[in-house]
Order: C-alpha cells, then sequence, then structure tokens
C-alpha cells in the first residue's frame, strides 16, 4: 500500500520526549543515504604508508571497495582475490588466499612493507583456518609484515563492530620498543587533529611530541609510534585500540573525551596535566573567545531552523545541548543511536527542549524521506551541520565536516563556528558535495 511521505517519516521519528537511550529505534532493515564523507575500511587501512591492501571475497562484496580505492586514486595500493564458487565447495579456501596472495605480491611493481589482508564472511562460516594461511604467507614472504584485517558487514552485531576492530588492528604490527619519556600519540581518528588544536601547543610547550598516524610519511615512522609514553584518544570506538596496545607494549592510555562543555573540556585537561606531572593549562582568554566566536554566530543565524547529525561529531548530542545553550533554534538531531557517555546531555535536552526531533538515518523510510526532501522546494532556510543532515533536510546551506574533522578543543570550537557563519551565507553544492566518500581524503578533491 502506497503512504505518504509524512506517514513515512513518523516510522522513522520520535520526540526527545519520547525518545530511549541510547537507542531510539528498533534495529532492523538498514538504509544507507547518498550521504558518503564518512571513511570505511579501505580509506581507514590507507593511512599506513608504504603498506598494500588485499581484500578476498566474492565478486558482489568487493564492488564497493574497489571503487572506493579507485575514487581515492589509491589502485596502485588495492588487490582483491575472487572466492568463487568451487572454493566453497572445494574447500581449498587456505590454498586460494596463500598462493592468491603470493601471486599478487609477485606481479607487484613494487615492494610493500606491509600487507592488510582483509578476511571476509565467508571465512568464518566456512571456518577456514587462518593461522595456517598467515604462518605460510610470514615464512614465504619474512620482509613483509602481515596484518589481519576485516570486512565482515553480516556479523557486525556481534562483539566488536568492523570500524572498532579496523582501529584495532591498524596498529596491530607495532612491535614493543624503548619507550620515550617525551613521547605521545593521538590514536584512534581518521581525520587529523586540526594543526592550530591548543592541545598540540600545551604539549609542545613542556617538550612533548604528539604523534599521529596521519602524520606518519614512512612505515619507519609508523612503527615508532611504539615509542610513546602513552596513547591519548577521543574517540569512544579507538578503546579497544588503546586497551589491545596496553597489554602487548606496555602503553599506558589516557581519555580526552570529545565535548562541547567548558568543564569538561577543563577536566581533559587537568586529568593530562596530572598524567604528565605538569603544570594545568589556563585557558581562560579561549574561552572568551569561544564565547564571542557562538555570539557573534547566533546573531547572524538568527532564529534559523539548525538540524544536526550523527556523522558531524562523535559527541552530537553535547554539541547539541552546547548549541541550544547559545540559543540556536535546533530543531532536529538525525540519528539512530548515541554513545552512552551522552546520557546526561540527553537527559538535559529531553528536560529543557522536549519537543525536538531525533530521526532516524537508517529505518528504510528514510528512502523516501530523503528523496523527497531532494525534490522538494524549500521554504524555509534551514542550516545543517552534517551531510546526512543537509540531504533528508534537503538544505545546501550545510557545514561538510565529518567524524568532527580533527576540531577538538576550544580551537576546534572556533573553527566549526565559522564554518557555521560561512554556511549560512554561502550555500553549497549538496548534490555534488555529499556523494564524494571518505571526507579528508584525496576522493574530495578529485572532480
Amino acid at each position: 500500500m502506497l503512504k505518504r511521505v509524512g506517514e513515512l517519516e513518523k516510522l522513522a521519528s520520535v520526540s526527545v520526549k519520547e525518545a530511549t537511550f541510547p537507542a531510539p529505534f528498533h534495529e532492523g532493515l538498514e538504509y544507507s543515504s547518498p550521504a558518503r564523507g564518512t571513511w570505511n575500511i579501505v580509506h581507514t587501512g590507507m593511512l599506513i604508508p608504504e603498506s598494500h591492501q588485499i581484500f578476498v571475497c566474492a565478486q558482489g562484496c568487493l564492488r564497493g571497495v574497489v571503487l572506493t580505492a579507485a575514487e581515492m586514486g589509491a589502485m596502485g595500493r588495492y588487490s582483491a582475490i575472487q572466492i568463487r564458487e568451487e572454493n566453497v565447495l572445494d574447500g581449498n579456501m587456505e590454498e586460494l588466499m596463500t598462493e592468491g596472495v603470493a601471486d599478487v605480491l609477485e606481479k607487484l611493481p613494487y615492494r610493500p612493507k606491509a600487507v592488510l589482508l582483509f578476511i571476509s564472511c565467508q571465512h568464518f562460516f566456512l571456518a577456514y583456518d587462518q593461522k595456517l594461511v598467515f604462518e605460510s604467507l610470514r615464512q614465504r614472504f619474512p620482509d613483509i609484515r602481515f596484518m589481519d584485517c576485516y570486512m565482515i558487514p553480516t556479523l557486525r552485531k556481534s562483539g566488536l563492530t568492523p570500524d572498532q576492530k579496523m582501529r584495532r588492528q591498524l596498529f596491530s604490527l607495532l612491535e614493543p620498543q624503548k619507550i620515550h619519556p617525551k613521547k605521545l600519540n593521538l590514536l584512534g581518528s581518521n581525520l587529523a587533529l586540526a594543526k592550530d588544536c591548543e592541545l598540540r601547543e600545551y604539549l609542545a610547550e613542556y617538550g612533548y611530541e604528539l604523534c599521529q598516524l596521519n602524520d606518519c610519511e614512512t612505515f619507519e615512522d609508523y612503527m615508532k609510534m611504539a615509542q610513546a609514553k602513552c596513547n591519548l584518544f577521543y574517540e569512544p570506538m579507538a578503546l579497544p585500540a588503546v586497551q589491545d596496545m596496553k597489554e602487548r607494549l606496555g602503553q599506558d592510555y589516557l581519555y580526552q573525551k570529545f565535548s562541547f562543555s567548558f568543564q569538561e573540556l577543563q577536566e581533559n585537561y587537568k586529568k593530562l596535566a596530572e598524567y604528565l606531572e605538569i603544570p594545568a593549562p589556563d585557558f581562560r582568554n579561549l574561552q572568551h573567545q569561544v564565547k564571542e566566536k557562538w555570539r557573534e554566530t547566533k546573531e547572524l543565524v538568527g532564529d534559523t531552523p539548525v538540524v544536526v547529525d550523527y556523522t558531524f561529531t562523535f559527541c552530537v548530542l553535547s554539541f547539541t545541548r552546547m548549541l541550544l545553550e547559545q540559543g540556536f533554534r535546533v530543531t532536529t538531531v538525525y540519528a539512530d543511536g548515541f554513545f552512552p557517555e551522552e546520557q546526561q546531555d540527553f537527559d538535559w535536552i529531553q528536560s529543557h527542549y522536549p519537543q525536538i526531533k531525533i530521526i532516524s538515518c537508517n529505518q528504510p523510510a528514510m528512502r523516501a524521506v530523503g528523496s523527497a526532501a531532494s525534490k522538494a522546494e524549500k521554504k524555509e532556510k534551514v542550516l545543517a551541520l552534517g551531510q546526512k543532515a543537509a540531504y533528508f533536510s534537503g538544505t545546501d546551506y550545510f557545514v561538510n565536516v565529518v567524524e568532527s574533522g580533527g576540531f577538538y578543543g576550544y580551537q576546534g570550537m572556533l573553527t566549526i563556528a565559522d564554518k557555521m557563519q560561512e554556511a549560512f551565507l554561502i550555500p553549497g553544492n549538496r548534490r555534488k558535495v555529499i556523494q564524494k566518500k571518505g571526507y579528508g581524503c584525496e576522493s574530495c578533491v578529485i572532480m
């Protein structure tokens, strides 16, 4: 039976007042919108310099990953081994992988320092001998390090998600080294920390070097990350990675929560100062600048409706609360779930702004909603923060940022406010921009 779009939206929409935390919607069949700026496992794996990716999967599943490699101009670092029906029936998966990888490596025009070997769902269904495969490859190619990676979308609700697994495996090649007391890592983020972030300046003032995978130019640079005294992280999804490195390499880890609350940011910096045994920073001047910038931005935006989505920032409720406290007219949050640590922000929004809508991005009904929004003629200007928010609300006035964009801390808020002002004044090309995979990768600049 045909249904009006408005009725479909009700299936994927709930007010904050009536929403359950942390999962407002029932999980089931999911829809994926055309907004593709978030990173996937191919993008993330490419962060390791001088490495090569090999995917072992069925032809249909390989289509997406090969397109990702092509779109980001990295086909020279990508190979695939296709699983056919006879491989399943004959039970020769181990031979297929060993000989297939060997054939790829012998034909490459260069010798990679590392190989990221991606295993698919079929390997788990067939219970192949993974230990045998990797031992054989390491014996055959002793000069190459092999990393087991996973493309297992059908298993993504069991244990760690593919995203969490990828962030953990990304550092699995690191080996124990002598710890450098003045060296720190920032782990778990696809996008590099902004150059002007006050965290960088604060650590540099006391002689600390902050290393990120994004800054590694050689495989040797990557391996030196094992020398860090402590792994800082601000993405909750990076927790399995730092826990694994603590166990294997003896590196401490410290969570610097990604937040838009002055109080929480100060608590982050206080914890860091206590751990390093250095004076806590005084960022009152920066706090004043941020307050003035938000006042200026609110004056420009006025009562224009503001919509936000979960791909814009890890802590979307913290960001939404901050906007509301600054007087912005936030009407909608596009998200299917929230991190448990956002409970207080959810409770605050529920108490003070119960009418705000939470709208799913993944419910099948959103297919019609997004399509209708794209075709509709907007009667009211809407400012969107995030690609999915722009798509579902049908606005070209949007801030094109994903995964927080590396805009951490006070300086990050100043940058976001500037981007909001620019987006409010100058419409972008939504249709052209959001279809590009992996914001921040080379694919974003290839037109």
